[in-house]
């Protein structure tokens, strides 16, 4: 099987799977792209989401990165489309069957239950994401202390302040090139 087909086929499930957005699926998208098809490696993917976030528009334009890497600008476009227009379709559908159905009870006791597995999903995502930014490989599975501060710091200063997130993360960035670059 060529790897734009491989695209195809894991960005138009991992599109299908994003209920709650992007970040549901960041685990399973971690898997795919690192361990099982090697596209990247754990320190690009990592690299990658933090350029996501950073970027304007959607934070999983990501994906048109990880295309690239794999299969150059063809894997590229394939990423692009095969992540987002299945979601699209889904979507449509799913606020049409949504908007059908205004009124009844059922629809309150739905979004009641989605919030909790969003915000699992969610954590899952950090939780992925984390663990490939914050352990050090040359140390097998030893932490690396002080990626694990700055990020610990970039935290506390969200939930204490209001900051834009992205001005942290270039701050984060610059303060673990200076302390990081000898590692």
């Amino acid at each position: 099987m060529s790897d734009l087909v491989r695209i195809l086929n894991v960005f138009c499930l991992l599109s299908l799977l994003a209920v709650g957005g992007g970040s549901a699926v960041l685990p399973e998208m971690e898997r795919e792209t690192v361990a099982d098809h090697k596209w990247v490696t754990g320190e690009q993917f990592a690299t990658i989401y933090s350029l996501g976030q950073m970027a304007p528009g959607p934070n999983m334009s990501m994906v048109a990165l990880i295309g690239w890497q794999a299969a150059g600008t063809a894997g590229l476009l394939v990423a692009l489309v095969a992540f987002y227009l299945p979601s699209s379709f889904l979507t449509y559908g799913a606020s049409y069957v949504w908007d059908h159905f205004r009124g009844n009870p059922w629809r309150t006791a739905v979004q009641a239950g989605m919030a909790p597995v969003t915000i699992g999903l969610m954590l899952a995502g950090v939780h992925a994401v984390g663990k490939t930014a914050w352990i050090n490989p040359e140390h097998s599975l030893r932490f690396n202390t002080t990626a694990t501060l700055i990020g610990l710091a970039v935290t506390g200063i969200l939930f204490a302040k209001r900051i834009n997130p992205a001005l942290l993360m270039l701050i984060g960035g610059a303060v673990g090139w200076f302390l990081l670059r000898g590692n």
